[in-house]
């Protein structure tokens, strides 16, 4: 094994396993927890390692076990997940400092990073299935952590219980395929299928629909999403963050590579299944936002909507429906974690999440308005920024696969979005504030917004690199 694959593997693990004796070193020598920065120092070496594989080019795929597989698909992820628990894990020094359960808190968001780099690494449906609880389990104590709030633990059980539901089906799917194909390795279930296909139609259909509503839940798409507004809202600011940018995407890892490569022998049932769940969630969840009287409840229901986008490109499962869909939450989790921790610079100040208390926030909280409007107008697909570049690529592919009603109704859902998008934006700038005076706009939560508005713009600048990676990814996942 690599050295590089090595520290993929074994770096978060090691690091939160070690959280506790960090902790007893800070109580020991009396100083304030330590635990914080050694998980980010923990970040930054597996990132460095992602960062290594990926200047070595288009990664050839490497197994491991027969069960992970390190390649561009699996990388490109783990870059994904890392980098947005970095930014969350910055913004936390600050938004969890009073937070009594420091240690718990960065020990089970390295755990849970580590359960997604693993489902994007899986492709046997039992290690997916492993990774997948390993991704599920700390994101439900994380999403409760407050546990003198009585909303937090709502939203935490709630969260619990449907995600229990979607394992379940999960797991029945996982069988029904296994006893179809006689395997659980992915590109063994492709051949079974394929051979399988004339004599078991009706089974291999309900397997494909039990991983649609297994997955779903966890990307939020309609009629799966019920539990994402209130564990949204329930979380910490900094959790919901993670839950919309980080285990939604874990989830797309997981369907991506389940559906374009063990169940592509059903490609003409589950590309029309998409295409209708797709402008379904795009459409309520942008209806249900404008309604939002709670900033965290508007973006909880904004990301059912981007979820609807990235399904266009599974709709339209070609090289560019595929890159479109990647390229897709990329952007997306970066605008998303950009949206929420400029919550979390408001409720720091204000100790609301209330729409009203962003009227006039240009003037109180200038730094932060600026960079919530920049991903607002990217998560509306306002060019030139990153929401947009990801959005036309994903409503060209729809065309290309002769689904032009399908990229109409992107589009026409992306313009009515600049309603509760510009609502923001005109009540930071156009109203007057509740109170006057400056906010204290903290510094760690600044720098990460700056970090994140740096990446939207560049990349919707300049998204060439990433995209020609993304096109040899779809390549190396669909069959030619």
């Amino acid at each position: 094994m690599q050295f590089t694959t090595a520290l993929l593997l074994f770096t978060l693990p090691f690091f939160s396993i070690l959280v506790p004796l960090v902790q007893g070193l800070s109580n020991r020598i009396r100083v304030r927890s330590l635990v914080p920065y050694w998980s980010i120092l923990g970040l930054f070496v597996t990132l460095g390692a992602i960062a290594v594989t990926l200047t070595q080019g288009f990664p050839q795929p490497q197994l491991i076990l027969k069960v992970l597989s390190i390649d561009g698909f699996s990388v490109y992820f783990a870059a994904i997940f890392v980098g947005i628990t970095l930014l969350i894990g910055v913004a936390s020094i600050y938004y969890m400092r009073a937070n009594k359960n420091l240690d718990t808190y960065f020990a089970l968001l390295l755990l849970a990073t580590f359960g997604m780099i693993l489902v994007s690494l899986s492709v046997d449906l039992i290690a997916l299935f492993l990774a997948w609880e390993l991704m599920n389990i700390p994101s439900y104590v994380l999403t409760g952590i407050q546990k003198d709030d009585p909303i937090s633990n709502e939203a935490a059980l709630k969260f619990f219980i449907l995600s229990a539901l979607s394992s379940a089906l999960i797991v029945y799917a996982i069988s029904l395929t296994f006893g179809i194909t006689g395997s659980t390795n992915i590109y063994l279930v492709a051949q079974g299928l394929g051979v399988a296909l004339p004599k078991l139609d009706p089974l291999a259909l309900l397997a494909m629909v039990l991983f649609v509503a297994g997955f779903g839940m966890k990307v939020a798409a309609v009629p799966f999403h019920m539990w994402i507004p209130d564990a949204y809202e329930g979380a910490p600011i900094t959790i919901g963050a993670f839950l919309a940018a980080g285990t939604k995407s874990g989830g797309f890892a997981a369907l991506i590579r389940i559906f374009t490569v063990a169940l592509i022998a059903l490609r003409m049932d589950w590309s029309g299944t998409f295409a209708i769940i797709a402008i379904l969630t795009m459409t309520l969840g942008n209806i249900a936002a404008l309604m939002q009287k709670s900033f965290t409840r508007m973006l909880a229901y904004s990301s059912i909507a981007q979820a609807g986008y990235i399904l266009i490109g599974l709709a339209a499962p070609n090289p560019i429906g595929i890159a479109g869909a990647l390229f897709h939450i990329l952007n997306h989790g970066v605008m998303k974690t950009a949206a929420f921790v400029a919550a979390a610079a408001v409720y720091s100040g204000m100790s609301t999440t209330s729409l009203d208390s962003y009227s006039g926030l240009g003037k109180r909280m200038p730094i932060t308005a600026f960079t919530l409007t920049i991903s607002l107008f990217a998560l509306a697909g306002v060019p030139p920024l990153s929401g947009f570049m990801s959005k036309l690529v994903l409503f060209t592919a729809a065309v290309d696969g002769q689904l032009w009603w399908l990229a109409l109704a992107g589009v026409l859902n992306s313009a009515f979005s600049m309603a509760y998008y510009g609502w923001v934006v005109k009540r930071m700038y156009f109203d007057e504030p509740l109170a006057s005076g400056r906010l204290h706009e903290p510094t760690l939560l600044v720098a990460v917004l700056l970090a994140c508005t740096a990446v939207i713009v560049v990349v919707g600048l300049y998204p060439g690199p990433i995209l020609n990676y993304l096109f040899q990814v779809a390549n190396y996942l669909l069959p030619a």
